[in-house]
């Protein structure tokens, strides 16, 4: 299809066939610094030139540096201007000739700048604190406008002063800070062409450096081979390097010192004397630096140097004890004995012990010595960074001194050791002497000597009353001697104790008595408590007295009966005096009081044991115990489970590990249940498991661990069927024998024989039961411990001998659904405890 250009262009050609026509595509030209651009010039008519003519009115030549002319035709020219510059504006003109006719055309060409960032860099750094000008040099035709932004927003210069856009378009900003840290945008427009361009750049703010010691003053001991470390911390940005100097030297790692890999450490090595002084801690960056002094103070530790023990004897006027020591600072020196401390300037109460200090050295002045003032004596020399201690021991000769009980009692046929006690140095001899004889006498068979380094003993046995009275120890030594009368004293029977107070329950009371007033001169042993019907013979039981006994229980008592009760002390030389009868009534029967429970883990860990003692069954006997018990966590609670009256304890199995759980026994008779025992108690860890063999190790495999018990096992079996052939006459070869050879075996006896031990051996009355510890099965140390009340402190008679019922099988198959191990007795073992006795 012909297009709108080429028909105008031929009605022209028609209606001026003999004109020449020019026209300028495009008819006017703008071209931004240092870019190019072409106009074509397009002749209507017979033109043999057309020319292109510059703003100066020359003619462009075909080719140039700046300007080239071309012709793609004969009716058109091309004009490109290359790399335009201020000079290439103007009007260019084009012209067509043809003989004497000639036809033009002109263009004008504008030059312009577009927005051109000329400086503009990133990062910009700036210290913090100072003001900083922020670089944006932007060049346009015409001038642009320049906007800057921060962090997407525009800055307002007027309504913040600390911000101003300079004439050159630069940000300054006074006093940065490192909150101004960031992105920056500098924006140029051209409004007149809607042109926009823009550039970002990093402001980084250096902050000068701060330091600050850890420890202003180090102190460092000297000549022990230890180090001193003195440390610096350091902020600032960018991060500061950290250097040290000493004397106005650079220290670095070697020898003598190290330094961490921030610098901010350095650990000086064998600290000695010369080391002391200041060291700078220099922190330094883009910002500037900063130091800090870090002094370090090198002590020496004290030594004790000199010292000398000493010998006095008793009662001499003074003895010195001296102590010298080196240190830097000077250090102090104290004294001490035993919890007694002595410093300078200090002296006893009594003013026997004085200190006195002289420069580097100590005396310990000890006046009017006595034999206590011997023994070991410390010397402490102490500065600011240590200690040093020395022994220094002083000795004192003196005259026996005999201590010790100047009493003994004692009775007739019962052996009695006097002690004489003594202290003496040297050591001393003793003599014993009565009535001014040495003993032992000759004809004193019931008299002996034993003797120690510090006691000696006179071992007596009276044989009558002659034997009772005074005996003279005499102990000496180099520097004296020492008597003392010592006094062997008949013992008496102890007096009565009091009865204070009787509770009651159904089949118990329990007494409380104070101690008698006179123990006769030796222990009490024993204490013996009766109780009856009233009018009735007394019955009783004695116990084992210990320090504090103040409550005896007695067991077995019948329900709502009235009792009563008296009892004595018993020591060495016999039964004391009875007490005063005192009469209580016991309470009617009812359920029993609940069971005091005690736990522990037993054996793998993930169970565990929970042993009851029983306390008073409420007049009536026990039937049997209740066990329930539950991890905590959980809600519901395992099956019950139901134990003989005669169990102790029972064991939990199975359980969960490291798991909580809680226990409730509960004790019931004819008349109810007693309240539970409550006990909580925790399963321990679960154990790691530790492989059988390592892949690839020399150990053997399941399998051939299986074979060789197998063979094993066969083996056995072989060896006890030959030896059953050889000495029962039975067993496998014995039945092949028999049976195949019509042989008895070797040494066979009649056949009536062994049907006889055949009869013998087969034993059907015997079934395994499960075991139960029962509360009769006392060990030596129980005698007479019993079920008690609540308070469960004091031993207790035993109740009336009671057989155990056969109701044992009923129990077995209610223990046996729980996963528990109870322990009973065989269903013919009696149940009564050999020291019962009936109330």
């Amino acid at each position: 299809m012909l297009q709108i250009r080429d028909i105008i262009w031929g009605l022209l050609v028609i209606g001026c066939a003999a004109a020449i026509q020019v026209q300028i595509t495009p008819n006017q030209g703008e071209i931004s610094m240092g870019d190019s651009k072409f106009f074509l010039c397009e002749v209507v008519g017979n033109a043999k030139e057309i020319d292109w003519y510059a703003p100066s009115g020359e003619k462009i030549h075909s080719s140039g540096q700046d300007l080239s002319v071309s012709r793609t035709d004969e009716a058109t020219a091309v004009l490109t201007i290359y790399h335009a510059n201020i000079d290439s504006a103007g009007i260019y003109k084009c012209v067509a000739k043809n003989g004497d006719k000639e036809a033009q055309a002109t263009v004008q060409v504008k030059i312009f700048q577009k927005i051109t960032f000329q400086s503009a860099p990133s990062p910009q750094e700036f210290n913090e604190g100072e003001d900083a000008d922020i670089v944006c040099d932007v060049v346009s035709s015409p001038p642009p406008t320049v906007i800057w932004k921060h962090k997407g927003s525009v800055i307002e210069a007027a309504k913040d002063v600390r911000y101003k856009i300079m004439d050159n378009g630069h940000l300054q900003i006074r006093s940065i800070k490192k909150t101004d840290e960031g992105m920056y945008t500098c924006e140029a427009r051209v409004m007149a062409r809607g042109e926009i361009d823009f550039k970002m750049m990093k402001v980084v703010v250096n902050v000068l450096p701060t330091i600050r010691a850890r420890q202003p003053d180090v102190n460092a001991t000297a000549d022990i081979g230890s180090s001193a470390l003195l440390a610096c911390d350091a902020d600032g940005f960018p991060e500061p390097t950290v250097t040290w100097t000493h004397n106005s030297i650079v220290l670095e790692t070697g020898d003598k010192y190290s330094l961490n890999e921030d610098g901010s450490e350095l650990v000086i090595k064998d600290v000695k004397k010369v080391d002391e002084g200041d060291y700078n801690c220099i922190a330094k960056n883009k910002a500037g630096e900063k130091s800090e002094e870090v002094s370090l103070n090198v002590f020496v530790q004290p030594k004790i140097t000199f010292f000398n023990n000493q010998t006095a004897s008793e009662f001499d006027e003074q003895v010195t004890l001296l102590c010298e020591a080196m240190g830097d600072p000077t250090p102090t020196i104290s004294w001490s004995f035993g919890n007694r401390v002595f410093t300078e300037g200090e002296q006893s109460l009594d003013r026997n012990v004085v200190v006195r200090s002289h420069a580097r050295v100590s005396s310990l002045i000890l006046k009017n010595v006595q034999y206590i003032y011997a023994g070991e004596y410390l010397c402490i020399a102490s500065n600011s960074i240590g200690q040093d201690n020395q022994h220094i021991y002083l000795e004192v000769r003196y005259a026996p001194k005999i201590l010790g009980r100047v009493t003994t009692y004692t009775w007739e046929g019962n052996p009695a050791n006097i002690s004489c006690e003594l202290e003496a140095h040297p050591r001393a001899s003793v003599v014993w002497f009565r009535d001014g004889f040495q003993l032992p006498s000759p004809n004193a068979t019931n008299m002996k000597i034993y003797s120690t380094p510090t006691i000696s003993y006179l071992e007596i046995t009276p044989d009558s009353q002659n034997d009772f009275g005074s005996y003279n120890c005499t102990a000496s030594n180099e520097m004296g001697t020492e008597s003392k009368e010592f006094l062997l004293i008949q013992a008496e029977v102890p007096s009565a104790p009091e009865i204070q107070q009787v509770e009651t329950f159904s089949s118990t009371a329990i007494l409380e008595f104070e101690e008698p007033d006179s123990m006769g001169g030796v222990p009490i042993i024993k204490y013996r408590v009766e109780w009856r019907l009233p009018g009735k013979e007394w019955t009783g039981n004695e116990y084992d007295a210990h320090d504090d006994m103040m409550v005896i229980s007695i067991i077995g008592l019948k329900p709502e009966t009235t009792y009563e009760v008296r009892m004595s002390a018993i020591n060495g030389k016999g039964k004391g005096e009875n007490s005063l009868a005192s009469i209580f009534k016991t309470k009617p029967v009812r359920e029993p009081t609940a069971p005091k429970l005690e736990g522990k883990v037993h054996n793998e860990g993930n169970s565990l044991k929970v042993t009851w003692i029983k306390q008073d069954d409420g007049g009536s006997p026990i039937k049997h115990y209740l066990v329930r018990y539950k991890a905590k966590h959980v809600s519901d609670w395992k099956p019950e489970i139901r134990l003989p009256y005669h169990s102790e304890y029972i064991v939990l199995s199975g359980l969960d590990w490291n798991t909580e759980y809680e226990v409730l026994v509960v004790a019931e008779n004819q008349q109810g249940k007693s309240a539970p025992g409550i006990l909580s108690l925790r399963t321990t860890v679960e154990p790691t498991a530790i492989p059988d063999a390592m892949d690839g190790g020399s150990g053997l495999g399941t399998g051939a661990i299986v074979g060789i018990l197998i063979v094993v096992f066969f083996l056995l079996l072989v060896g006890v069927d030959v030896t059953c052939y050889f000495l029962n006459k039975c067993g496998l070869l014995m039945c092949i024998a028999v049976n195949f050879c019509g042989k008895a075996g070797p040494g066979a006896k009649s056949k009536d024989i062994e049907e006889g031990k055949a009869a013998f051996t087969k034993d059907e009355s015997k079934e395994p039961i499960v075991e139960v510890r029962t509360e009769e099965e006392h060990t030596p140390n129980q005698e007479g411990r019993g079920p008690t009340e609540p308070n469960e402190t004091t031993p207790l008679t035993d109740p009336d001998g009671k057989t155990v019922k056969d109701d044992n099988t009923k129990n077995e198959n209610e223990v046996k659904n729980a996963s528990a191990e109870v322990k009973t007795v065989p269903n013919e073992a009696p149940q009564a405890n050999g020291n019962e006795s009936k109330a």
